[in-house]
């Protein structure tokens, strides 16, 4: 079939099977000519390994530091008449990628939710690995199911306190309007956390501590995003943020649960980029293109792979991590600049309708959602008549 992106409100409904290899060899052939830290993971685990951070991770542990991977994700595999999620895609072309180069890769295509998939991964890792040195937690989802209680929690996008009307990019329309989003209560905050805390991270470090396959000295990463006034009122300060939040009081206690193999856990700060879940967040679409326009022009801007490929040598593996007030590892710095939030603010303020393409670059912000679901790439036929049936080699 002729593959086109099939585009409703802020989600693509459809991927491109070439255009996703495309991206992913893109980020393998710019991990490939940077310098790593000279300190390496050896085996690592990456729970949510299929867009996104969690790809970038996976990426870089595997072609820059020649670590065996094995990934966690989530995603619907094709039909004759219906493409896979672009997750299934990417995958499918790291695998190859990794094969062709000689390097162990394997996934595991479920809930990470679930004990039945932490216990595919232990069994994986005991037959295959031994230990695992580093855990990159990487999750985004809606919803979340109680492993134990079987409850379904769902998380929200709301601010607390006080309703919140702003200033917003509408992508579907193309137009510069306000959007208001009612306070969120207190059901709604603690469905948030439950889904997007640090509850899960924490059992996943359990399971695997108990059974045994960390290795002393081993690092655990999650990530997340702070963020500076323009975003908080519906981001840092909001129902995500207290999620957010609740990602440091899981590191706090992971630490401790793992002190006696000397465990590191940290949350990780990165920088605002084009994902399916920020483009689904009031504000972000706008704050993105503004940021794009200011960082661009100065030459500090980085997508995924460039941060998470600087975050390993920067931070996780380098001589001296930097840290935020909070402890978390520093990988925002960049975007948080004063320089550059007075001039994302300064379009903020004055950016409409009519000078969307000359105040912002949202040709940038829309390009690099197209990029997420493999549309859009110079070095993609996309009149070609192409098979949606992909597969992926995964533990059953």
């Amino acid at each position: 079939m002729v593959i086109k992106p099939k585009i409703r409100g802020f989600i693509c409904t459809n991927a491109h099977p070439a255009g996703c290899e495309a991206h992913v060899n893109e980020q393998i052939s710019y991990v490939k000519k940077h310098q790593q830290a000279d300190v390496k993971p050896k085996n690592v685990l990456v729970i949510g390994s299929s867009t996104g951070y969690g790809l970038a991770s996976r990426i870089t542990a595997a072609f820059g530091n020649e670590a065996k991977t094995l990934g966690i994700f989530f995603e619907k595999p094709p039909t004759e008449k219906k493409t896979a999620s672009a997750g299934w895609y990417n995958t499918a072309a790291f695998q190859k990628a990794a094969d062709e180069a000689g390097i162990w890769a394997k996934n595991i295509n479920g809930d990470a939710f679930s004990h039945e998939i932490k216990a595919k991964a232990i069994n994986t890792i005991k037959e295959e690995l031994g230990q695992i040195d580093l855990v990159v937690y990487s999750l985004a989802s809606p919803r979340r199911t109680d492993p134990d209680t079987g409850e379904v929690y769902s998380s929200t996008l709301k601010p607390i306190g006080q309703s919140v009307t702003t200033k917003n990019l509408n992508t579907s329309k193309r137009i510069i309007d306000s959007v208001s989003v009612e306070a969120a209560n207190d059901e709604e905050i603690q469905g948030t956390i439950d889904v997007m805390g640090g509850a899960d991270w924490e059992l996943w470090i359990k399971a695997l501590n108990d059974a045994g396959v960390l290795s002393n000295g081993f690092k655990t990463v999650a990530y997340t995003y702070i963020g500076k006034e323009l975003t908080w009122p519906i981001y840092g300060k909001a129902t995500i943020g207290k999620a957010k939040e609740d990602l440091d009081r899981a590191a706090t206690e992971i630490k401790s649960s793992t002190s006696a193999i000397q465990g590191e856990a940290y949350v990780t700060s990165l920088n605002a980029v084009v994902t399916q879940a920020s483009s689904a967040i009031p504000i972000m679409p706008l704050y993105i293109s503004a940021m794009f326009k200011v960082m661009k022009a100065d030459g500090t801007y980085e997508g995924c792979i460039e941060q998470i490929q600087n975050l390993f040598v920067e931070n996780i593996y380098g001589e001296s991590p930097r840290l935020d007030d909070a402890g978390r590892l520093r990988q925002n710095y960049k975007e948080l600049e004063d320089s550059v939030q007075t001039r994302v603010t300064d379009i903020w303020n004055t950016v409409d309708t009519d000078t969307i393409d000359e105040l912002t670059d949202y040709v940038g912000y829309h390009q690099e959602f197209l990029k997420l679901f493999g549309f859009g790439i110079e070095a993609v036929d996309y009149e070609q008549d192409v098979s949606p049936l992909v597969e992926i080699n995964h533990i059953s």
